[in-house]
């Protein structure tokens, strides 16, 4: 059944408003775009902002979109490199549970994060997920890694698969569907995600991944549409109604989540897990309401993890 576009992103805004805002530290929000995310998350009580960068350069480019941060504190830095580390030791020095980005490059907040010495590494791999809100789909869809991991081996599968997981948890999924993704159903040594996929079952068989139901591998059909995996006679509590789909590799998932955004009007959030603390990378080309989306979903993992962190934080 079709729903209304961002429906599902209403509801998750709207559960985190009776949270108590999360410390968020903003990497150089020196745009209009970029700053005007940290207020509108700001104003309905999501985040409590800490805004790092060049501070003439932001309160200018505040008073030019007319938004008021004469609220927000301002950590000064002279420029996007030393912003992305600045913002990385706001949150080791235990002052923010989010990390959200602001006009620099991916690239470039990432390196400080990643950083041996001074970043937020944990045990965990990095990875990022995509939270889905497609009108002709019943709950959200989670897909990763579709912007991190360019091959993951399998062992990489083991963490996207266990951050996807969390993620989950976090949105209150106790026991998600996991779909590890291939071109087929059937394992064939020909085509290696289908083996891995395979093997990331077998080890959640033997407790290795724990907190979920894995299936794989499946193909797309299978796993999301419960008529599909019935004509192929798969008898799975994951086919037909996944909630996470753990793609190949981040071809195979990017090209799925933008064919998702464009071709089925699906509303795109994004957060990046594995870290010390969950981070957004907000676009540009976001809508308002998937900012706050990827905000939301940033703060309900920010308050998962005060339960429950991860190893090596």
């Amino acid at each position: 059944m079709s729903r209304q576009p961002g429906e599902k992103y209403e509801r998750l805004i709207a559960s985190v408003k009776d949270l108590p805002p999360t410390p968020t530290v903003v990497a150089h929000p020196c745009s209009a775009s970029a700053l005007e995310g940290a207020v509108d998350a700001a104003e309905i009580g999501i985040i409590q902002p800490i805004l790092v960068g060049p501070e003439a350069k932001i309160e200018a480019v505040a008073k030019e979109a007319g938004l008021d941060i004469r609220h927000f504190e301002i950590v000064d830095a002279p420029h996007s490199h030393a912003a992305a580390e600045i913002a990385v030791a706001v949150v080791r020095e235990g002052r923010a549970e989010m990390l959200m980005k602001g006009s620099l490059h991916t690239d470039e907040l990432m390196g400080a994060v990643v950083d041996r010495e001074k970043g937020l590494r944990t045990e965990r791999r990095i990875s990022h997920c995509f939270i889905l809100d497609v009108p002709t789909y019943p709950k959200p869809l989670i897909i990763t890694d579709a912007a991190i991991n360019v091959r993951p081996s399998l062992l990489d599968k083991v963490d996207i698969t266990k951050n996807a997981i969390e993620l989950a948890h976090a949105l209150g999924i106790e026991r998600p569907k996991v779909a590890i993704i291939s071109a087929m159903e059937t394992v064939n040594p020909n085509v290696p995600s289908t083996v891995e996929a395979a093997a990331l079952c077998k080890m959640a068989d033997r407790g290795q991944i724990t907190g979920a139901e894995l299936d794989g591998p499946l193909a797309l059909d299978n796993a999301i549409n419960p008529e599909a995996a019935r004509i192929k006679a798969i008898n799975s509590p994951v086919a037909g109604q996944a909630d996470i789909l753990v793609v190949p590799d981040l071809e195979a998932g990017n090209m799925l989540a933008k064919s998702l955004s464009f071709l089925a009007n699906a509303d795109s959030a994004g957060i990046v897990l594995g870290a010390r603390v969950p981070i957004t990378l907000t676009s540009r080309a976001d809508s308002v309401q998937s900012r706050l989306a990827s905000c939301a979903v940033a703060s309900l993992v920010a308050q998962h993890r005060r339960q429950n962190p991860i190893k090596g934080t």
